[in-house]
């Protein structure tokens, strides 16, 4: 239960985080179609929603929750990098 309270401390009530999230989810699927993404695009999109929520429904001074939003988008980016270059 101790990382329960380290977390809710950090990223807020999981509850109120998981209507965000869901929320933040249900608007961007419902402005672009997820059968024309790859899964690591469908994944990484999904991953910076979670982490927006967590932002906003938690302590925004947190800078791993930014560093990982610029991550799953990096990681999307040198993929579709490579994928020009070759």
């Amino acid at each position: 239960m101790k990382i329960l309270e380290e977390r809710g401390k950090r990223y807020g009530k999981f509850e109120d985080h998981a209507v965000i999230s869901q929320g933040l989810k249900n608007i961007l699927f419902s402005a672009c179609d997820k059968n024309g993404m790859d899964d690591d695009m469908i994944e990484s999109l999904e991953m910076i929603c979670h982490k927006l929520a967590r932002i906003a429904n938690g302590d925004p001074y947190y800078a791993d929750s930014w560093v990982d939003i610029a991550g799953y988008a990096q990681l999307i980016a040198i993929r579709l990098e490579k994928q020009v270059s070759l």
